[in-house]
């Protein structure tokens, strides 16, 4: 069984997405990642995938800062999650990080993928907005 403290997960996905800076690793059908993150909005990187928001649905946990999840085209209210919080945010959202954050994720590993191949090659072209 594999075991790692979160700041030992690979950098860049173990190489698969160089310029991401995500720290993750995929064990079973579980892509397990390791973020932290300056406060920033991160609606551009969803720029090209379908409706413009995030496709992967997220379980995670919040060491420090706070998250904001956002559902455009919904009546859904946004979510927020800080320091201490578990959460799951589906399928259908963007995120804003409100505030620097550190952040551990559990994802399915086959729709994460998806996700982070669009926003590496998002951010290698500088497609961000």
């Amino acid at each position: 069984m594999p075991v790692m403290k979160p700041t030992d997960l690979p950098q860049n996905g173990g190489g698969r997405w160089p310029h991401t800076g995500f720290r993750s690793v995929r064990w079973g059908d579980l892509e397990v990642g390791y973020t932290e993150v300056p406060a920033v909005d991160c609606t551009p990187v969803y720029k090209g995938l379908p409706g413009g928001v995030c496709q992967c649905p997220h379980y995670g946990y919040v060491f420090s800062g706070r998250m904001r999840a956002v559902y455009p085209g919904t009546d859904w209210p946004d979510e927020v999650a800080g320091a201490g919080d578990v959460y799951f945010f589906p399928a259908g959202h963007t995120v804003i990080y409100d505030e620097p954050s550190v952040v551990l994720e559990l994802n399915p590993a086959a729709a994460l993928e998806k996700l982070m191949d669009h926003v590496n090659g998002a951010i290698a072209d500088g497609n961000l907005g």
